[in-house]
């Protein structure tokens, strides 16, 4: 009987990413996200970089990141780079590949409807000169976030693909929704050794169990049927979890500035909003479901009646739906005013519930109200530091992961942040539901004893908006 050969251990050849300009300048740090593999440089990518260098843009100032760091990798390589720089020594360990830059003039000749004159299809000669090179030695691949791009060099017979390494998540479907719907089923498997206590009006509920490793720190649980039951995650260590009922918000005894919880999300938003151990909500939902309104109610109360907070600032990003009109008049909070109108829509409905007293007395409420609500641009927020403020961002699906960073690090002792969007309504260029801050800081901050995070399902604004929101 003939005896097998061992099979050969199979070769497993790195790739090869070409870079297009808009990854550099949507992500300085993506020379080291591509692990063991190998980087290539146009030269064309490095002259856009250079074009778009100047101003004090988020892209700008990301053009010189990505100019300072290419540097940074050059000089750690004084023998020369015409064998590519080893990543391994610049990226502490983060990247494995090496970084070829173009050193040599490439001359390919690409098809007529292709003017060499622009900067992109200079960079598809170098990714088809590449793909030549190399034939079926090693894949070649373009990265780009142009969709365009990524289909002419398609059209061309070339692989390329989006930069993904920016996306928290592929499917947004997938994101943390704060909330866990349990049945009896639950309670009979975790339920076992079951303690349970009152403490200050709430019940508390001591589980143990198979399912109890997947509840987060201030995930709400809810069950519904003969028993309902609305609690949310206090305490965890291991198997074990510790559950408390919650402040039933929906209850006009309870109500905050007037407004009561119509569903069983807002009464979830509302008890993370008044809890002063959470620092940080996320409010996730589609127009109409309550966002702001709640916020600015729980803001209000715990700024002018509990004094826990000493004012409330408000920002958001300054995107245009439609085309710009152009420079506005006046100071920072003047400017401001026009992007601020969903502020002013909820004040008017908070002003109106706070009882009677006619017109002079709902006069001098709003006032008050104005008194302590600071409306701030985001363009002034880095170097400042918030001291036991109520910091509201609103529309932060339009922030980028790297300027949400910069607006929650502001926060000082005794502040707390709020941040409200809608991922389906991004207006910023590039940002996608994947790759958006308020996706970021969703996922990343999830199960922190210090944080909460609900998404909003239905909405209350009106019966044309929720058709409105479902049909078109």
């Amino acid at each position: 009987m003939a005896t097998r050969r061992p099979a050969k251990p199979r070769k497993i050849t790195t790739k090869l990413f070409v870079l297009d300009t808009n990854v550099l300048m949507h992500d300085p740090t993506s020379l080291y996200r591509f692990e063991e593999h190998d980087i290539f440089v146009p030269m064309m990518t490095l002259e856009e970089l250079d074009s778009n260098k100047k101003g004090m843009s988020e892209v700008a100032r990301n053009a010189r990141q990505a100019s300072r760091t290419l540097d940074e990798i050059v000089d750690s390589c004084p023998d020369g780079i015409d064998e590519g720089i080893d990543l391994l020594g610049p990226s502490s360990g983060l990247a494995s590949g090496r970084l070829f830059l173009q050193t040599e003039a490439i001359n390919i000749q690409l098809p007529a409807a292709l003017p060499t004159a622009k900067g992109d299809n200079q960079i598809l000669a170098v990714v088809m000169h590449l793909f030549e090179k190399f034939e079926r030695k090693r894949p070649v691949i373009l990265v780009t976030k142009d969709i365009n791009m990524r289909i002419k060099a398609r059209a061309l017979g070339l692989a390329a693909q989006d930069y993904f390494n920016d996306k928290v998540l592929e499917d947004t479907d997938l994101l943390y929704t704060g909330t866990r719907e349990i049945d009896a089923a639950f309670w009979e498997a975790n339920g076992k050794d079951l303690e349970s206590w009152k403490q200050e009006g709430h019940t508390y509920y001591r589980i143990k169990g198979p399912d109890t490793a997947e509840l987060l720190n201030n995930e709400f649980v809810f069950q519904e049927g003969e028993q309902p039951l609305q609690a949310w995650v206090q305490e965890k260590s291991g198997k074990s979890v510790t559950l408390q009922t919650l402040v039933d918000y929906s209850h006009h005894k309870n109500n905050v500035w007037g407004i009561s919880a119509r569903n069983r999300e807002q009464n979830f938003a509302l008890n993370l909003l008044m809890n002063p151990e959470i620092d940080f909500v996320t409010l996730l939902g589609q127009a109409g479901t309550g966002k702001t309104l709640l916020t600015l109610a729980a803001s209000l109360t715990q700024v002018l009646e509990t004094k826990r907070y000493s004012e409330i600032i408000m920002t958001r990003v300054t995107v245009p739906v439609g085309e710009d009109i152009g420079f506005l008049p006046g100071t920072e909070e003047e400017k401001m005013a026009p992007w601020m109108g969903a502020l002013e829509d909820n004040l008017d409905v908070l002003n109106g519930t706070t009882g009677e007293g006619g017109e002079w007395g709902r006069a001098a409420t709003r006032d008050l109200i104005r008194s302590r609500i600071k409306i701030k641009s985001l363009n002034f927020m880095r170097g400042r530091t918030f001291i036991n403020k109520f910091l509201i961002i609103d529309e932060a699906q339009n922030l980028t992961p790297k300027q949400m960073k910069t607006l929650i690090t502001r926060a000082g002792p005794g502040t707390k942040v709020v941040c409200l969007g809608n991922i389906a309504q991004i207006d910023t260029p590039y940002l996608t539901e994947g790759s958006s801050g308020l996706t970021y800081v969703v996922d990343r901050f999830k199960g922190w004893p210090h944080s909460g995070h609900i998404t909003l399902q239905r909405g209350e604004r009106s019966r044309l908006a929720d058709h409105a929101a479902e049909v078109l």
